[in-house]
């Protein structure tokens, strides 16, 4: 074989080893799921609107068993009436929100609720930051808001509002809801838990990016390893067909 034929063949093994970390890399990507919020009314001090909530299914093996949403400022868990969820759930008011669940949903099926809201506050933008628990125990958190104008990876479902109708005036405060009072309580797989991931921790926050960074960088060394095994292949194959020929 001649030094060109054994230059491209060389080339040949490079190009596989840079479609394998291109690969590798996509398949190490996350999953796009999302959580998000709509309203019959976004406008702000809009009365009597309902929110539509949709969690978007992230588990293969599981299916979401509750739905912890703290409330923005403004609205108070007194404020707050389910007006459809799926077939069993039920809702109870938390300190700051409240939790909506109860038999899982099938695995890959997603979690939709729709709550009424006494009214909107005066406000251009309502975050509602969602923490999702499955039947196993697995728990995604929603909770993130943009900063520094950078897209959060895990952001909080956020409700635009219009400027508020002329003439529209806040309503006097509702009660404050007691959550001790509900009678029908929610699968909660930690009070404590819920509590820390629903106001975005930064503890939680740190331990995802560590999370994170040693799943990336394990994908990535192995690949590196891979295309140096690949690249010194090439080299030896072409050195040896090269002397070869000159032989």
């Amino acid at each position: 074989m001649s030094t060109h034929l054994a230059a491209h063949a060389g080339r040949r093994i490079a190009l596989a080893g840079a479609a394998a970390l291109t690969a590798t890399l996509t398949l190490a990507a996350p999953a796009a799921a999302h959580a998000e919020v709509e309203a019959d009314k976004p406008q702000a001090l809009a009365e009597n609107a309902t929110l539509d909530f949709v969690s978007e299914a992230e588990s293969d093996t599981a299916g979401f068993t509750e739905l912890r949403v703290v409330l923005p400022e403004g609205i108070a868990p007194g404020d707050v009436t389910l007006d459809e969820a799926p077939k069993g759930w039920k809702l109870k008011a938390t300190s700051d929100g409240y939790t909506v669940g109860g038999p899982a949903l099938k695995a890959g099926v997603d979690a939709e609720h729709k709550i009424k809201i006494r009214q909107l506050p005066d406000a251009k933008e309502l975050a509602f930051k969602t923490v999702e628990t499955y039947g196993d125990g697995e728990v995604s958190r929603w909770i993130e808001l943009p900063s520094g104008g950078e897209e959060p990876e895990q952001p909080a479902p956020v409700l635009k509002l219009k400027a508020a109708a002329p003439g529209a005036k806040p309503a006097d405060p509702s009660p404050s809801a007691d959550p001790g009072e509900s009678a029908t309580p929610s699968p909660n797989p930690s009070a404590t838990e819920s509590d820390v991931a629903a106001t975005g921790s930064d503890t939680d926050a740190k331990a995802s990016e560590e999370d994170e960074g040693s799943s990336a960088g394990l994908v990535i060394g192995g690949v590196v390893v891979a295309l140096l095994v690949l690249g010194g292949g090439a080299w030896w194959l072409v050195k040896r067909r090269t002397a070869a020929s000159q032989s």
